[in-house]
């Protein structure tokens, strides 16, 4: 019989101390090593990033909501600009699908260029589900939120990892990434967008990092850069840093070129 009144917990299983301010460098060490082991587990030495809205459907789901809005006296206007958009979707996965075929198609039984999305719904649900269709292994990198982030259905899933901290997910978008792919998104994706071309910009990433920026309708009105070559800001130079298109054969060419000539003998982690 136990007459003890009070039974010591082991420090790593003090639930109250792990949550606590004093063990933060512990929560940002686990989403630094937990996913490190995953990735080597499944070994897995590159990806490409793929990111865009939560927000934007697919053509059958944008267009069910139209037909449903029109049916019932809802927001027509709201419901034709989420089919339009759709077609961002529909891009995202023919183009995660097409380079999950040519990456398996790859000499080799290391597991090279795996599409990697933010996990959540909207494009990024696009990106895993063309490379799920395409039966490749895929990544969601997902983030605690309030709102809008739940795992998508097509992720791989022990490659399917929840972040609390925003700047460790990124670490391990850019960290593994050979290419990016940025689709219409909003301050998201903006962020994640900027703050990786500042990082080329600056060589803090040495490595070629091919990124394509992915609808030149949204991205023309959204973004303008010529004002900062006028005013000095970047050099014109800077501009060249991404690649614009509207075309899902376009973007997989110039992907498929660029890694095939930076890449693909060039395996790893390295930024």
């Amino acid at each position: 019989m136990n007459d003890h009144r009070y039974s010591a917990v082991k420090a790593y299983k003090n639930e109250q101390f792990l949550a606590s301010p004093d063990a933060r460098i512990l929560r940002i060490l686990s989403e630094y090593i937990e996913p490190k082991t995953r990735f080597e587990q499944f070994d897995i030495k590159d990806t490409i990033v793929v990111f865009g809205s939560a927000r934007i459907r697919s053509k059958e789901v944008a267009e069910k909501e139209l037909a449903e809005a029109q049916a019932n006296g809802g927001d027509i206007v709201d419901a034709e600009r989420k089919l339009y958009m759709s077609k961002y979707y529909e891009a995202t996965v023919e183009l995660s699908r097409r380079l999950t075929e040519w990456s398996k198609s790859l000499d080799g039984d290391d597991r090279r260029f795996v599409i990697c999305s933010g996990g959540g719904p909207g494009i990024m649900e696009a990106a895993n589900r063309g490379a799920s269709e395409a039966k490749g292994e895929n990544i969601g990198l997902n983030i605690s939120l309030p709102f809008e982030q739940n795992d998508n259905p097509h992720i791989t899933r022990k490659l399917s990892l929840e972040f609390h901290y925003f700047f460790m997910r990124k670490f391990w978008f850019t960290y593994l990434a050979k290419a990016m792919i940025v689709m219409p998104g909003g301050f998201g994706t903006l962020d994640e967008f900027m703050e990786v071309v500042t990082l080329v910009q600056t060589l803090k990433i040495k490595k070629k990092l091919p990124i394509v920026l992915f609808g030149t309708e949204f991205w023309s009105k959204v973004l303008h850069f010529e004002p900062l070559v006028e005013f000095g800001t970047i050099s014109a130079k800077d501009i060249d840093l991404f690649f614009r298109t509207d075309s899902v054969d376009d973007a997989f060419e110039y992907l498929v070129s660029e890694l095939s000539k930076e890449a693909i003998d060039n395996p790893g982690l390295q930024l």
